[in-house]
């Protein structure tokens, strides 16, 4: 990818806990010099009054706080991912999505663009977004919102106050994503 910097939450379509994700960082952005905003006892020496060092590797992102549970989450979410098939699980998903974003469209406005979109489907129904996850939470149906004040210039672009986000994953079934259609085109 030829990036520096990658960082990845390890919630969402990986499903391993809150709070704790991935982050690679390049060899040539440690050798720059690149560092964290705020740097404490893991990621630097304190060798004089007014000096610090730098931990010579990726350490340096680190925080000394570490919560060795979630870390252990992480492993074993990483480790059923894998088992599961990456691959399959990402392409399941991805066709999930899309059959849901090819339905939505035809009665409301969808977001996403690119020319691969992945699976979170994000749509305008002209209300608030809020309202449709209450509502779909009603019918043991989870969506999340977005809302303007959270991603300023893109809902400008789009001219959005707020979009449902619908992230359907490879364990759910084509009858699932009927049922949210069926409920979004009732206009829960």
């Amino acid at each position: 990818m030829r990036c520096d910097f990658l960082s990845a939450t390890a919630r969402k379509f990986l499903r391993g806990p809150r709070g704790i994700g991935f982050l690679y960082i390049a060899d040539r952005a440690l050798h720059r010099g690149d560092a964290p905003l705020y740097i404490d006892m893991r990621g630097a020496s304190w060798v004089d009054a007014d000096e610090f060092q730098l931990a010579p590797d990726a350490r340096r992102f680190e925080n000394w706080e570490f919560a060795h549970a979630l870390v252990l989450g992480l492993g074993a979410a990483a480790s059923y991912a894998i088992d599961a098939g990456i691959e399959r699980c990402g392409a399941r998903a991805i066709m999930l999505a899309n059959k849901l974003r090819d339905k939505v469209s035809q009665f409301c406005r969808v977001l996403d663009r690119g020319e691969k979109r992945g699976a979170i489907v994000t749509a305008d129904f002209g209300r608030n977004a809020g309202d449709i996850v209450a509502a779909l939470h009603k019918h043991h149906i989870n969506t999340s919102a977005t809302f303007r004040q959270w991603a300023i210039l893109d809902m400008e672009e789009k001219h959005a106050e707020s979009a449902l986000r619908i992230s359907p994953h490879y364990y759910n079934t084509e009858e699932e994503i009927d049922e949210v259609i069926e409920a979004l085109r009732l206009g829960l």
